[in-house]
């Protein structure tokens, strides 16, 4: 088959991911490090969720967006981290190539996803500084839907459009993805078809969704930040800018490495590969983190489900503690 070529895209069955290129004592290191990592994301973003659905006093705009951002983190993650785990003590790194098309599918529905749910988050930032008197009546909880329901339809839209661009070419004797998932970068330079308009679709796709975004995310803080240097009051102020500043973290960190990663000329692939960890598990892993440590509701509400009367320790204690 190598020695013929691929002409063909039915006849590819299967991808080597490559993953990092280490010797085996650091393989296993590894190995352990992204177990870990992995385990603080289902950890942190399903404890987020639950904390969110349960208690009352974050039914709110904000928490309603921010637990669909942890349902996001965690699938995006797992559409990548279970993988490429498992490669790291397998030699036969191999995925089929359904696998690989439905990686990038979900990768690519729920990060695009993602990118857009932090320009409502912004948005809904702005309406609660700038506009606290009709918050209420401007982020209704239609409104809520219908803009969460968007950022699904806009993510949705793009994962097929970058699918069906990448995996429409012919792949020649080398099926080996420099990588540690199905992207689109590293599956264009394997192909043997001319890809020149694929990239150049690609990157259009990347500009259209980033730059977009980034404009509703700035212009949004510009004006926030305009109105709370206008409270008089300190602790209004404090307030604010810690809410604020959690999302400015969560929207720093993911967007940050995207960019360096679609709208800049590929670099060394390893490099590449760190860059990717930061989108893919870095920043699911510290989402949740971010949001809890820096606000006081969501602490207040962990407090509550944990120890108030209806709480699960609280519960559980009281089990323990009763005669038999």
């Amino acid at each position: 088959m190598g020695e013929r070529g691929i002409n063909n895209l039915s006849q590819v069955n299967e991808f080597i991911l490559i993953g990092f290129r280490v010797g085996p004592d650091l393989q296993i290191l590894l190995f352990f490090i992204f177990l870990l990592t992995y385990s603080m994301v289902l950890l942190g973003n399903i404890g987020m969720i639950v904390l969110i659905l349960t208690a009352s006093r974050l039914n709110t705009p904000m928490y309603f967006f921010l637990g669909n951002l942890s349902f996001i983190d965690l699938s995006y993650s797992s559409a990548v981290a279970p993988k490429a785990i498992a490669n790291f003590l397998s030699e036969n790194k191999t995925i089929s190539f359904a696998g690989c098309v439905a990686q990038l599918f979900f990768f690519a529905l729920f990060i695009v996803t993602e990118g857009f749910l932090l320009a409502a988050m912004a948005y809904d930032r702005f309406i609660a500084i700038c506009s606290p008197l009709l918050y209420s009546a401007r982020m209704s909880r239609r409104l809520c839907i219908q803009l969460v329901a968007g950022c699904y339809f806009c993510g949705c839209i793009s994962s097929i459009l970058q699918v069906s661009i990448t995996f429409t070419v012919s792949f020649c004797a080398s099926h080996v993805i420099e990588h540690f998932y199905c992207d689109t970068r590293p599956i264009q330079k394997i192909s043997c078809s001319n890809v020149f308009i694929n990239k150049v679709v690609s990157y259009s796709m990347s500009v259209i969704i980033i730059l977009p975004t980034i404009i509703v995310i700035m212009v949004s803080y510009v004006y926030i930040l305009s109105t709370i240097l206008k409270i008089h009051s300190s602790e209004g102020q404090m307030k604010a800018f810690s809410t604020c500043g959690s999302h400015l973290m969560v929207v720093s960190l993911l967007y940050g490495t995207v960019s360096f990663m679609y709208l800049t000329p590929a670099s060394n692939p390893e490099l590449v590969k760190v860059a990717s960890l930061c989108y893919t598990i870095v920043t699911p892993m510290l989402n949740p983190l971010i949001y809890s440590l820096r606000n006081k509701d969501v602490k207040e509400a962990l407090k509550s489900v944990l120890w108030g009367k209806k709480g699960f320790l609280y519960m559980f204690l009281s089990l323990l503690s009763c005669p038999v």
